[in-house]
């Protein structure tokens, strides 16, 4: 299998992550830029980039290695796959986070050629376990690290975000990846939403967002 970038994808994939992280920042912790922009506010530059950071880590890295689970997946199976950011999605993120929410669609990987039902709902799977798998691999992070260290922040969010990206991106409407699982396989479709969604469940209810 050969998985190849090219320079629009690689700009794209640096822009939706820079961007991404910036929007994570703003939406988690808006006191910071509330700070940093009025005069006297007790918030330095570097804790803002530590922020900044952490998003980065955590957010970012689960949004665009969704991203290219779904590439790596319809390369496997002979398609021709690039990701290409979406620019108004990005600073509609921006903009809502500044407004106190977080709408994030930072763009999607476009493939074509022959596939089967099977084949496309593989493809559209691989993006919610591949970020399971990173909320696993966050959790140890999160157990061991002290809470409010830079490590154990992003052990925290890290877990958090891809949990709730896993659960989010299996709901069975529109565009989302659960609408193509349940489209090849209806029991594929609930044996992985239901577990999917309780980790979604369970970062929403019982794991508060951080405080960086």
């Amino acid at each position: 299998m050969n998985v190849r970038f090219s320079t629009h994808e690689i700009r794209d994939l640096i822009v939706a992550w820079v961007a991404l992280g910036v929007a994570f920042t703003l939406f988690l912790q808006p006191e910071l830029v509330q700070s940093l922009i009025q005069p006297g506010g007790n918030t330095s530059p570097g804790r803002f980039a530590r922020a900044l950071g952490i998003s980065l880590l955590t957010a970012g890295v689960g949004f665009l290695l969704h991203e290219l689970a779904h590439k790596v997946t319809a390369i496997r199976f002979g398609q021709i796959a690039e990701f290409r950011a979406d620019y108004g999605m990005l600073f509609l993120a921006i903009v809502s986070a500044l407004a106190g929410f977080l709408f994030a669609a930072p763009g999607a990987v476009y493939h074509r050629g022959m596939t089967t039902e099977r084949e496309n709902g593989l493809i559209a799977l691989a993006g919610p376990v591949t970020n399971v798998a990173l909320g696993a691999a966050f959790f140890p992070i999160w157990l061991i690290a002290p809470e409010t260290s830079f490590v154990g922040l992003v052990g925290h969010l890290g877990v958090q975000i891809n949990f709730l990206l896993a659960g989010f991106n299996m709901l069975p409407w529109g565009p989302l990846d659960g609408k193509k699982v349940q489209g090849w396989s209806t029991v594929v479709f609930v044996c992985s939403f239901v577990p999917l969604l309780l980790l979604a469940v369970y970062a929403l209810l019982f794991m508060p967002f951080p405080r960086f």
